[in-house]
């Protein structure tokens, strides 16, 4: 493998693990500890061979500076199925995670929730709110005006509630209990999920 393809797998690890928060060319430079303009060259290169490969269903965006792997225009009807036929699939660990908190503590922001599960959560509530079974329900009032997140009438259809007050209770918390009480409320979260499906 050459120095260039592998400079073209690296960019494009690091934009996919970026996701929609894309990076800058002085970003990419500074994670492969490369000159900024041979990043440059190297992203017009994978961006155009991308564009040329039909066979891809991706490509390489540049939005204000910042370049994200998003998926070629051609293929928004193929993309609109899937948004429309959300039970297609079953929701991931990470989905079921942050819809399960959600749930619990709504209104809560996106921070709140990072901050309760320890990583990154914007994929997760991607995929909720385009599924529909979780919505931007206001702003909180500090600094910034974070989006507050809460759950859908989808939501209560998808679990077969009339109302969120019908969910299980949460594990009665006791004293010297940690790491425990979070496996013991994602086990009856997803006992109920899957009752529900």
């Amino acid at each position: 493998m050459t120095k260039t393809m592998m400079l073209q797998s690296r960019i494009e690890a690091l934009l996919f693990v970026v996701g929609d928060d894309g990076l800058t060319i002085k970003q990419l430079a500074l994670l492969l500890s490369e000159a900024e303009e041979l990043v440059a060259q190297t992203m017009d290169s994978l961006r155009t061979a991308y564009d040329e490969d039909l066979t891809r269903g991706i490509t390489i965006k540049e939005i204000a500076g910042v370049y994200q792997l998003t998926t070629k225009h051609e293929l928004a009807d193929t993309i609109q199925r899937l948004v429309e036929n959300p039970t297609a699939q079953s929701l991931s660990q990470a989905s079921l995670e942050v819809l399960a908190i959600v749930a619990y503590k709504q209104p809560i922001t996106r921070v709140a929730i990072e901050d309760l599960r320890g990583v990154k959560c914007e994929r997760p509530l991607q995929t909720l709110a385009s599924r529909g079974l979780v919505k931007e329900v206001g702003r909180s009032e500090g600094t910034g005006r974070a989006i507050l997140y809460g759950t859908t009438k989808e939501f209560l259809n998808y679990f077969g509630l009339n109302s969120i007050e019908e969910m299980p209770p949460l594990p009665e918390e006791e004293q010297g209990e940690t790491e425990q009480e979070t496996d013991l409320f994602m086990t009856k979260f997803q006992e109920t999920f899957s009752v529900a499906k």
